[in-house]
């Protein structure tokens, strides 16, 4: 959008090459997108709703500190459900990588916050797949992510730090995958044989480019890390699915497949949160957002009938602002 608004021409590359130019006025976001794929390629994202929603993640009153002790989230609250897509847009900073970390079981948080994980309801499509301890309802807080997967939750979480945090920049495709699974085996021995097969279906779904499984992924493109990290985590089949900036880096087709990736997790009754920095794709992608400002929440919409003029406002409280005067 930004090239069609300030652009007088465009030249458009593809893996390295030059693809050609022409004059902005005679092209269009389609036409572009089609030059820098190399097919047609398809901008709609699908947004289907589903009627019987479960309630799985109850945020009551979380707060987090930074180590200079300044509040990063103040009394944030809110439900996530089964089912949804639920959007957390906000200015960088604003405390969307705290609100994900704290939920995962990175952050330290203040006495009288609550995650309490609701498992899925025996109708649900993935029930009896995560079934914690407490049937009623689970603490998470105060419980590293071994433990959170010890009690029977199981949660992904694609974060925004991908080499510091998410992945081992040194190690291939395959070793990156069995970082998930190395606990489950039953013998001194590990069984390299299931990473080894789903970092090729990964390689081939999300069109890794890389010379082989065994290459480190500090080697790769940040686009292409991003692949290997966004496939590693849906291909665990979870519960609860967190990402912060899942297409960051990633050319406009495999974004759309990452797209409908995620709605195909929701569709499974999994719970979505998805943090973003495109208001366009938020308010195309999401059920609901959730808007952050300054470490709170200034208002959570519905995703099909806001608009981004709204949005844009909370992010920045004006709306809170001029209600008050």
């Amino acid at each position: 959008h930004e090239v069609m608004d300030v652009s007088d021409r465009v030249a458009v590359l593809r893996k390295g090459r030059y693809i050609g130019d022409v004059a902005t006025c005679d092209t269009s976001p389609q036409k572009l997108t089609d030059m820098m794929v190399g097919h047609a390629v398809t901008l709609n994202i699908d947004r289907p709703l589903v009627e019987d929603r479960n309630l799985r993640l109850e945020v009551k009153d979380l707060t987090v500190l930074t180590p200079d002790g300044i509040k990063a989230l103040d009394h944030v609250s809110f439900d996530a459900y089964g089912g949804e897509i639920l959007g957390i847009a906000g200015i960088s900073g604003s405390g969307q990588k705290e609100l994900l970390e704290a939920i995962a079981g990175l952050r330290v948080t203040q006495p009288g916050s609550h995650v309490i994980y609701h498992p899925p309801a025996p109708d649900e499509p993935i029930a009896g797949q995560h079934v914690p301890v407490d049937k009623g309802g689970e603490e998470l807080l105060g419980k590293n992510p071994r433990q959170i997967h010890d009690i029977g939750v199981s949660m992904a979480f694609v974060p925004e730090d991908r080499l510091g945090m998410g992945l081992v920049g040194s190690m291939g495709m395959a070793d990156n995958m069995m970082l998930k699974t190395y606990r489950s085996g039953r013998g001194p021995l590990l069984d390299r044989k299931p990473p080894r097969q789903l970092a090729e279906r990964v390689k081939e779904e999300l069109d890794v480019l890389t010379p082989s499984i065994n290459t480190p992924v500090r080697r790769l493109s940040g686009g292409n890390v991003q692949k290997v990290l966004v496939g590693r985590e849906i291909a665990q089949n979870p519960s609860v699915l967190m990402t912060a900036y899942a297409v960051r880096g990633l050319d406009i087709n495999t974004s759309y497949t990452i797209y409908n990736l995620l709605t195909a997790q929701k569709l499974k009754g999994v719970a979505v949160i998805y943090v973003g920095e495109d208001l366009d794709v938020l308010l195309e992608l999401c059920d609901r957002i959730l808007v952050l400002c300054g470490g709170q929440v200034s208002g959570i919409v519905d995703g099909r009938t806001t608009t981004k003029e709204e949005v844009g406002l909370l992010m920045t409280r004006f709306v809170k602002e001029a209600k008050e005067a």
